[in-house]
């Protein structure tokens, strides 16, 4: 017991200095190639010229802000797992074998997905810097391209599940596990969606890092609880790269998460869930981005079909500010949401 929670806290922390110790040479590289948006989202578009998001807009910080921190995460991550796959290659004695948290069975899968998803996050986050593709359009790559990306890993992800994995089935709290059988395949591949859809959630200095460290802890303490012990370790790397992030994006943020943050993060979470089994728990440990990704579809349907807004601005979050909420304020209190779902998420997966 006692080396299986060294094992899930080591990595954690290491990744956390990891994250702090390399972030001045990153955000050296960030400004001094200018990573930034070369225009305002005030110019793009019609809404955004309405009074409400010319109120909450902060150009100047739009302009003059790295959108690539995201690269700090997933770069932490990496490193973090490197580090001890070679302490266990070359020191080789029972311990750093047992601190190698990199396995076939539990992490291979999200850590690739983690690293593939951020890549294709920077190459949007860099189009909609230097815009000069067939694939973009104003605001980085299409969106249907970056579902189609989302749909293949997700395709991959499901496949990887079903044939190497044999999970043919979820748990229902309470109830027992609902075999789906193929269908499982496409079920995949939508919770992923429906994850991937929360991402609009990155608008707010601190507020995406701050609402997905307490979906990943929630995960660790699961994937602890059910003896994956691996698992539970990346989870735990994952939170550490976070907080690492977050100390650096806290208001005035010195640089934005990005699509190479947001898109891996959200592709592995899902990953994550399934391999806890724990996914129809997802959108109350995940209660922010579900909420942020429906307040954006509710506003799109009541815009299309009844010619008005329910929101003043969406997502949510831009909507308190419209109210007249700080920002500072929305973030803190998405925070406190966040980790009070994540405890009851937590709540009904160990007892359930």
């Amino acid at each position: 017991m006692i080396t299986d929670v060294i094992k899930i806290f080591t990595p954690a922390v290491l990744s956390f200095f990891i994250g702090i110790g390399i972030t001045p040479f990153c955000s050296a590289i960030f400004y001094k190639k200018k990573l930034w948006k070369q225009s305002s989202r005030s110019k793009q578009n019609v809404d955004a010229m309405s009074t409400d998001f010319q109120k909450i807009h902060n150009e100047k910080g739009e302009l003059n802000t790295p959108r690539v921190g995201g690269v700090i995460i997933w770069l932490s991550v990496l490193l973090t797992s490197i580090f001890f796959v070679l302490l266990d290659l070359f020191a080789a004695n029972d311990f750093s074998e047992k601190m190698n948290f990199i396995s076939k069975n539990q992490t291979l899968l999200p850590l690739f997905a983690l690293i593939f998803a951020s890549l294709i996050g920077l190459l949007d986050d860099l189009l909609q810097i230097y815009s000069s593709s067939k694939l973009a359009v104003c605001d980085g790559i299409s969106r249907k391209y970056r579902i189609l990306v989302v749909v293949l890993i997700g395709a991959v992800g499901a496949w990887w599940f079903y044939s190497k994995l044999g999970v043919l089935s979820v748990h229902i709290p309470f109830d027992g596990d609902l075999y789906l059988g193929l269908f499982f395949i496409p079920f995949f591949i939508l919770v992923m969606l429906g994850v991937f859809s929360g991402s609009v959630i990155d608008g707010i200095d601190g507020l995406a890092a701050g609402v997905m460290i307490p979906s990943f802890v929630s995960y660790m303490i699961i994937a602890f609880a059910q003896n994956q012990i691996d698992l539970a370790a990346f989870c735990g790397v994952i939170a550490g790269g976070l907080l690492a992030f977050l100390w650096f994006n806290v208001p005035p943020a010195r640089f934005y998460m990005g699509e190479t943050g947001m898109l891996g993060l959200t592709v592995t979470l899902s990953i994550i869930a399934f391999l806890t089994r724990e996914v129809l728990l997802l959108p109350l440990i995940a209660f922010p981005l579900f909420a942020t990704s429906l307040s954006s579809s509710i506003q799109m349907f009541s815009k299309k079909y009844f010619k008005k807004k329910v929101f003043r601005i969406a997502p949510i979050h831009h909507h308190f500010e419209a109210i007249g909420w700080p920002s500072y304020k929305v973030t803190m209190r998405f925070w406190i949401i966040a980790v009070v779902f994540c405890m009851i998420g937590t709540v009904v997966a160990l007892i359930g």
